[in-house]
């Protein structure tokens, strides 16, 4: 049986870093630009953020691939982290690890609605926790 995606995202371009959007953009006419915003863009579609009812997943990639599970029962800490413009622009930084590993198991940047992400694996860890 299939399991439910709660979210589903890749991590945002114009969002996360603007500043390098319009420069890229300004250098368009010079072609730099239009190689760096397809280089960006591929490498921001061949990244994705997997929230299902048990477990997160991080890929990662287009013609190699790394995957990275963790199962939402085994999740011991969330963090978020966002600078100002970041903030402004609703995007951030989301880091998962569990309690087997000493640093963060998953980390990916940019991705939009980075409080809704923590609040849906919150709300997943007590679901799970409840008898």
């Amino acid at each position: 049986m299939p399991e439910t995606v709660l979210y589903k995202d890749h991590p945002a371009m114009f969002r996360n870093r603007p500043v390098l959007f319009l420069i890229c953009c300004a250098l368009v006419p010079f072609g730099i630009g239009i190689v760096g915003l397809l280089a960006w863009w591929l490498h921001c579609q061949a990244t994705s953020l997997v929230i299902t009812e048990s477990r997160v997943t991080l890929r990662k990639g287009l013609l190699s691939k790394y995957t990275n599970d963790v199962l939402i029962a085994d999740i011991r800490n969330v963090q978020v982290s966002q600078s100002l413009l970041q903030r402004i622009f609703g995007v951030g930084a989301v880091a998962v690890s569990t309690s087997g590993q000493g640093d963060m198991e998953i980390e990916v940047h940019g991705m939009p609605a980075p409080d809704r992400i923590k609040a849906i694996l919150n709300d997943r860890r007590s679901a799970l926790r409840a008898p």
